[in-house]
């Protein structure tokens, strides 16, 4: 499929390591540890400094990773910001909501799995 060569651009970004700056960060985020249905893009522009660009993507249903549509808008999104390096998570590192904007208090009302489990590695925390 012609639209598979933005996920496998996408990845192979990831894969070269620190090039130089501005970094883009790219982190998945999901109901579960199967199953991302939201991504986030951000930009740093330099070392020691912010995110400077944010811009996420979310699915209904499926998988974003799986998606090349949103794969060809990261890579726009990357190309528009000049980033050198590209930096990507594994795997999922939490709930698609966030906290204080979709929801208030400490775990999200939606997303049952990750009540009680460390974001980055699925862990319970109790």
């Amino acid at each position: 499929m012609l639209e598979d060569r933005f996920l496998k651009r996408l990845s192979k970004k990831a894969r070269k390591g620190l090039r130089g700056w501005p970094i883009a960060t790219i982190a998945f985020y999901g109901p579960n540890l199967s199953q991302a249905t939201k991504v986030a893009v951000g930009i740093v522009p330099s070392e020691n400094a912010a995110v400077e660009e944010l811009r996420d993507w979310k699915v209904e249903r499926g998988d974003v990773r799986a998606d090349p549509a949103i794969a060809r808008e990261i890579l726009e999104f990357i190309e528009e910001h000049q980033a050198q390096s590209v930096v990507m998570t594994d795997g999922i590192i939490g709930c698609p909501h966030q906290e204080g904007v979709d929801y208030d208090g400490e775990w999200c009302p939606v997303c049952e799995f990750w009540h009680g489990r460390d974001r980055f590695t699925g862990q319970s925390v109790q």
